[in-house]
């Protein structure tokens, strides 16, 4: 068993403790700023007899059991640049949760928020949940009620890749992979595919629609008058087009249909949850001191292991090289009952840590050992030694390992993600299948002083050159521009914003997200899919 050496309840500890409870309070703001911003709407939704996206949601899955929210700070700075005002979550909800005991991926359109529009953001969440599913053979539900795109904000880029959301469902299908869709209200144009595109859809009498051309369009392209219900409305298309199978009436039994639904499935390898997964043997140290280990500004050091005695079983651990390559930790644990590989950085990889996690990465494959990269680095060491040693090809070598490892590779951005270090500990465009961050984790090709003594180095070159004195106070205010930016956009909530990972998560919460995760792959791997060479066609 690992032997701890941290203090709780020293004043560093204590402070840090004070700054990350800030953070996570700030993260539970920004999310419930969402949910309040879409119950805004709760009146009209009561006066049609709705429920609001996120009491679907709620009804939908199992009582009681993990649910993981994916993205959900999606979109946050990009509707607006005040901090006050943006509304994250992409105008999406998501997440993989049970329902009937299957383990699904859930997406509901928050169409309390703009009518469900779907939002630049909100498509790329949706995006990245449509992968997760396909990569862990996750039953794909459903719940829409989309206004479309927003045609005063009409981008033809988004136009253009929202086509990947139709193409993802028909991969979905095609693979094998049950698409559930509940039309809770309309699918206009584009929105249309998504029942198109399903296995089974469920309708709400009254309130589901699904056209390509809405009356106002249908009018202006044709001249043509008809009603909403005769173009596409659920009785229209549960008797006549045959695009919808179940025909509900409201919205309560609608998704009481599609829980019978996931409760008929027999699929090979579908394992029911029958106990809470994360009822295995817990760390012998309380996952609250994870919150007083990280310092907020990443210029002091932490011992990782300490982070990986917190969220491994009886955290026990087994060091792997422990004198090689010492800044470069590898050990082997468990966490609920799954043999792992965990790699992170007591400070920057070298040319013997690069080899060390190289070795590393290829042995968990050999074993078939899911890797679980704890992210805590300012990158690659740099200098003349470092240069003279093969840094880059060595680091390179560490690259290529990440890129082609053959088991699931999970990331947690636990603090500093900095400069090439971002990609060989399996940053986001590595593609792990899962990656989450806490709520201080900064990600940069560098640090902002850097950044700006960089460029102040090569200014005063140049001006140099020129005979040019250079003005310190011009240079000091471009030094602090400079900082400010790199700064701004490391920030986490900023980076989450862009989905550059798929969750800020409580550190508390880590062990719980990790097992939820892990138990998905191990689920993945023991399901036998009947691929086809087309996804369901509707008939």
């Amino acid at each position: 068993m690992f032997e701890s050496s941290f203090n709780p309840q020293s004043p560093q500890a204590l402070q840090r403790r004070e700054a990350m409870l800030d953070r996570i309070a700030q993260l539970r703001a920004l999310e419930d700023r969402a949910a309040q911003a879409s119950a805004k709407s709760k009146p009209v939704f009561d006066k049609r007899g709705q429920l609001l996206p996120r009491e679907r949601v709620a009804l939908l899955l199992d009582p009681g059991t993990p649910y993981v929210p994916l993205c959900s700070l999606a979109g946050f700075l990009q509707d607006t640049k005040d901090q006050q005002k943006s509304v994250p979550g992409g105008g999406i909800v998501a997440g993989m949760g049970f329902i009937a005991g299957v383990r699904c991926m859930v997406v509901a359109s928050d169409s309390g928020i703009e009518a469900g529009a779907i939002q630049p953001r909100g498509l790329e969440k949706i995006l990245r949940v449509q992968d997760i599913a396909l990569q862990n053979k996750l039953p794909f539900v459903h719940l829409v009620e989309s206004a479309g795109a927003n045609l005063t904000k009409y981008k033809v880029e988004g136009f253009v890749h929202g086509g990947s959301l139709f193409r993802n469902l028909a991969r979905l299908s095609a693979a094998g992979i049950p698409v559930i869709t509940v039309q809770h209200g309309s699918g206009t144009a584009g929105g249309a595919y998504m029942p198109g595109l399903s296995d089974v859809v469920i309708m709400v009498r009254g309130r589901s629609r699904a056209f390509l051309a809405g009356p106002p369009l249908l009018m202006a392209a044709t001249g043509e008058v008809a009603t909403e219900e005769e173009l596409g409305g659920a009785e229209m298309h549960t008797s006549v087009s045959g695009l919808g199978e179940y025909l509900a009436e409201d919205d309560r039994q609608a998704l009481g249909i599609a829980r019978r639904l996931l409760q008929q499935m027999d699929r090979q390898g579908e394992r029911k949850l029958e106990s809470d997964p994360n009822s295995k043997r817990g760390p012998v140290f309380d996952a609250d001191e994870l919150l007083g280990l990280m310092p907020p500004h990443h210029r002091e050091p932490v011992d990782m292991r300490e982070v990986m005695a917190r969220i491994v079983d009886g955290s026990e651990l087994l060091e792997f090289k422990p004198l090689y390559g010492a800044a470069t930790l590898c050990a082997q644990a468990r966490i609920g009952g799954h043999a792992v590989g965990i790699i992170s950085n007591n400070g920057p990889i070298d040319v013997a840590g690069s080899n060390k996690a190289t070795h590393f990465i290829q042995w968990m494959c050999q074993l078939g050992h899911p890797i679980i990269y704890l992210q805590n680095t300012t990158g690659y060491m740099v200098g003349k030694d470092s240069e003279q040693g093969g840094m880059i090809k060595h680091g390179s070598k560490m690259i290529q390992a990440v890129t082609s490892a053959t088991v699931p590779q999970i990331t947690i951005q636990c603090g500093a993600s900095f400069g090439a270090g971002n990609y060989g500990m399996c940053g986001r465009g590595y593609e792990p299948r899962f990656l989450f961050s806490w709520p201080q984790a900064k990600t940069a090709v560098m640090g902002g002083e850097q950044a700006a003594r960089t460029m102040q180095i090569v200014a005063e070159a140049g001006m140099a050159r020129k005979g040019i004195t250079p003005d310190p106070a011009q240079m000091q205010a471009q030094f602090d521009q400079i900082v400010n930016v790199f700064e701004s956009q490391a920030d986490v909530f900023h980076t989450s914003g862009l989905v550059l990972d798929d969750g800020v998560i409580d550190p508390r919460d880590t062990r719980a997200v990790l097992s939820f995760c892990l138990d998905t792959c191990a689920e993945a791997t023991e399901k036998t899919l009947r691929p086809m060479q087309f996804g369901v066609a509707r008939m």
